[in-house]
C-alpha cells in the first residue's frame, strides 16, 4: 500500500509540476502536510542533498523521499511515478505535434503554461526562503509563514555563508564543486 501511495503522489506531482525541479516544491510541501513521510523543514535538507548530487532536482528529491519512506524500492517507485506522466505525455505529444505543428490553439496553450510555471517556481522560492532565512514577519503577514513556524529563528549564518560563497564564486572564480564542499562543511560546523 505504501508503494502504491508513493507512486500515486509522485505521479500527480510529475503530472502537474510544470517548469522543472523547483516547480515540484509546492507539491512536496502539500505532500508533507498530508502524509507523515517528512516535515516541511525536511524539504530544505532534501533540496540541499538534491542540488549537491548529479541529476535533475525533481528526480533526486523523489528518490530521496522514496528512500526515506520505503527504502530502495520506495526510491524506485517514487522516481517511476514522477517520470511516468512526462514519458506518457511526450509520447502522446510527439505523435500529435507532427500533425499539428502550426496550430494556434496548441501554441496558445504552451504560451499559457509559462505563467503557471513561473508561479510554481516563485512559490517554491518563497517557501525555501521562509524556512532557510526566516524573514522578520513579512512572509507571515502574507500568509506564507505558517509552514516555518516551528523552524529556528532567522538563520543569519546561512545568509552570511550565501554571501561569502557568492563573492567567492564571482570574485575568485572558485569551482562550483569547491563551493558545494565549503557549504557542506559550513553546514556541519553551524549545526554542531
Amino acid at each position: 500500500m505504501l508503494y502504491w501511495q508513493l507512486f500515486y503522489e509522485f505521479f500527480k506531482t510529475g503530472l502537474f509540476a510544470v517548469g522543472g525541479g523547483l516547480a515540484t516544491l509546492p507539491f512536496l510541501y502539500d505532500m508533507s502536510l498530508r502524509t507523515s513521510w517528512f516535515t516541511p523543514e525536511d524539504i530544505s535538507n532534501m533540496i540541499a542533498v538534491s542540488q549537491s548530487t548529479p541529476g535533475p532536482l525533481g528526480i533526486n528529491m523523489a528518490a530521496y523521499t522514496g528512500y526515506i519512506t520505503g527504502g530502495v524500492l520506495g526510491s524506485a517507485v517514487a522516481v517511476s511515478g514522477l517520470v511516468m506522466p512526462s514519458l506518457l505525455i511526450i509520447i502522446l505529444i510527439a505523435r500529435i505535434l507532427t500533425k499539428m505543428k502550426a496550430n494556434p490553439w496548441l501554441e496558445a496553450a504552451f504560451y499559457g503554461l509559462r505563467p503557471a510555471s513561473l508561479a510554481l517556481i516563485a512559490a517554491a522560492w518563497i517557501n525555501v526562503l521562509n524556512i532557510t532565512y526566516r524573514p522578520l514577519g513579512l512572509l507571515d503577514l502574507l500568509g506564507w509563514g505558517k509552514a516555518a513556524e516551528a523552524a529556528a529563528p532567522f538563520f543569519w549564518q546561512g545568509l552570511l555563508l550565501a554571501a561569502a560563497l557568492f563573492i567567492g564564486l564571482k570574485k575568485w572564480k572558485l569551482h562550483p564543486i569547491l563551493i558545494i564542499v565549503l557549504a557542506a562543511a559550513a553546514g556541519i560546523l553551524f549545526r554542531l
